[in-house]
């Protein structure tokens, strides 16, 4: 596990809507982190009742985090001045390939394939028990947040 980094130091994402809990290994082209799925998360009230699971945008929202924060992670590394926070700018190729629900553990594994300029190509793999659930090809760049 990294220790000393906050999550909410490097992205603007905050509770309920930070789908980042921990940062498990980190280096200069790939981040690995993870997020317990609460049980009692209300979404599951509305979201197939009878059997909650977890919507894949939802999941996909969780890479797209891991995402920024390799990204901020690497300009504070690199001593990179840029302003803004990383927001995403393109989506391809989803693949859903199984069902996340309540008290999940999922595990995003995000590498960057190709950075050109101030855009980050990346791909990320979401896993749940050990089993690919989600993987999807995305980019982003630094945009100043209003």
């Amino acid at each position: 596990m990294i220790q000393d980094i906050s999550i909410t130091d490097l992205i603007p994402h905050r509770p309920p809507f930070l789908w980042v809990d921990t940062l498990l290994e980190y280096d200069s082209s790939s981040l690995l982190a993870e997020k317990h799925i609460p049980e009692t998360l209300d979404i599951f009230q509305g979201h197939y009742p009878d059997h909650p699971i977890l919507p894949g945008v939802l999941l996909c929202e969780a890479l797209f985090q891991t995402g920024a924060i390799l990204i901020a992670l690497l300009l504070k590394e690199n001593n990179d001045t840029r302003s803004g926070v990383p927001v995403l700018t393109r989506i391809e190729g989803a693949r859903f390939k199984r069902a996340v629900g309540p008290g999940d553990t999922i595990r995003m594994h995000v590498r960057i394939k190709e950075n050109l300029g101030g855009a980050w190509f990346l791909k990320g793999t979401l896993r749940v028990r050990e089993k690919v659930a989600v993987s999807v090809n995305f980019s982003c760049t630094l945009a100043e947040l209003q």
